[in-house]
């Protein structure tokens, strides 16, 4: 038998012994009693045992009071699964297989734990760890029973299996429960046991336990991993539906301007090769918003030079405490390339205003204003709405809607559903467009 004590039973064990010792001093304390009361002039040394007695048992319930026990290893119980759930973050492979092992081998009675995924071993840890190494084949028929089935399994009858080093091994005794993901079992987590009647109910609990609490972080994992990839193929939408418009009216600008203005042509077209590799190269799951306005800015160069310099001043203020801070990609430049789609007058100059701040210590705030010809409350009310994907008549609405939609919808998934986007505009006054993201909300680190 190992000598590890499991976590599940060191308090009913302790719990024993402080019944015992209690009990015994009660016992002693009784006779030391009915002693004094017998006899008129008791002995020095019959208080003293007397009051050891009764000091003892006071000292041994507040020592193992069982309350104080189960307090004791229920913290020890949850810290062992907080440092669980830090391993498997990242989902099931061979590293955090191997950390899952190494956690819950002291805790049990168990002389190996494995983890496999449907075909392999993962990991493996303990006495047979030559014969089941990691990348090996799944060996045992209850092993694949599990997977197949999705029940927890144990066996207490001797199974003769062939390692990898080509033995024949006896397992005399194991547990294996299945780890799943919703309703598909995506691998097993396997303890072996020296001796039969070491595969008890607690035991299995415990093995089963585990094997939950796995498969909860393991389907989290897949939730996350599912947003993010859901997240990618947005800025992949967007990245396809750059208006086709933009792209021909900005080489036509180049075009003229090689035989106006052949020097700004190639300013122009360095600049358009920039933008246009920054799109692509964009489809991370966060940037810098530096790096968001710098494209920004690229974007508005191609306007101004089509327009005029006069028709369009821009101006951006980012704070220098936020300048790293990651934001989805195309998450500016849109609501700046809105502007001077549907906010231009025919005369005059359109004025936009991008501002980025820290809103309050854990949230940033990104502004876009405009001195343009504004919109209605009904039309401003639609433009992140669903609503808006159809499209709507008002002046800053229409061929806006799908740019608007998704990212309202991008910053939610990334951010939380504390981060939102909101709009005060006019007829006449221009528009504002604020959108505040809740960094402790992020579920994706930059990269």
């Amino acid at each position: 038998m190992s000598s590890r004590s499991p976590l599940t039973t060191r308090t009913d064990r302790l719990s024993t012994l402080w019944g015992v010792i209690v009990s015994g001093g009660v016992i002693v304390a009784g006779v030391l009693l009915v002693s004094l009361a017998s006899n008129a002039n008791p002995t020095p040394l019959a208080v003293a045992c007397t009051l050891l007695a009764v000091s003892l048992a006071i000292a041994v319930f507040r020592l193992f009071n069982p309350d104080r026990l189960r307090s004791q290893y229920t913290e020890e119980t949850l810290s062992l699964a907080s440092d669980m759930l830090e391993d498997i973050k990242g989902g099931l492979t061979p590293e955090s297989a191997e950390a899952i092992c190494r956690h819950l081998m002291p805790e049990t009675h168990a002389s190996t734990i494995a983890v496999t995924d449907e075909t392999h071993v993962l990991a493996c840890v303990g006495d047979m760890y030559d014969d089941f190494p990691p990348g090996s084949l799944i060996h045992t028929p209850a092993t694949r029973y599990v997977i197949e089935h999705g029940i927890v399994q144990s066996f207490t009858q001797a199974i003769a299996v062939k390692g990898e080093r080509g033995f024949k091994r006896e397992i005399p005794a194991g547990i294996i429960a299945p780890l799943k993901v919703r309703d598909r079992t995506v691998g097993a987590l396997k303890f072996y046991f020296t001796n039969t009647h070491e595969v008890n109910r607690t035991q299995y609990a415990l093995v089963a336990g585990f094997s939950e609490l796995i498969s909860t972080q393991l389907a989290i994992h897949e939730l996350e991993l599912q947003e993010e990839l859901t997240a990618r193929a947005e800025v992949r939408a967007l990245q396809a539906q750059i208006n086709p418009h933009f792209l021909f009216n900005t080489l036509n600008t180049i075009a003229s301007f090689t035989r106006t203005d052949p020097a700004r042509a190639r300013e122009l077209l360095r600049e358009f090769s920039s933008f246009y590799r920054s799109t692509l190269d964009n489809s991370g799951s966060l940037i810098p918003v530096m790096r968001e306005v710098q494209q920004t800015k690229r974007y508005l160069t191609f306007e101004q030079a089509r327009f005029g310099d006069d028709r369009i001043d821009a101006e951006f203020t980012v704070d220098e405490d936020v300048q790293d801070a990651p934001v989805p990609a195309f998450i500016i430049q849109p609501l700046v390339e809105n502007a001077v789609r549907h906010a231009m007058r025919d005369e005059g100059t359109l004025h936009i205003r991008v501002s980025v701040r820290a809103a309050d210590e854990n949230a940033l705030a990104i502004e876009v204003s405009d001195d343009g010809v504004g919109m209605d409350k009904a039309t401003a009310a639609r433009l992140f709405s669903e609503t808006a994907l159809a499209g709507v008549s008002a002046p800053q609405g229409g061929g806006a809607g799908v740019a608007m939609h998704n990212i309202s919808e991008r910053i939610k998934r990334f951010y939380g559903p504390r981060s939102f986007a909101h709009v005060e505009s006019a007829p006449g006054k221009g528009t504002t467009i604020t959108l505040h993201l809740d960094l402790l909300g992020s579920i994706f680190v930059d990269g």
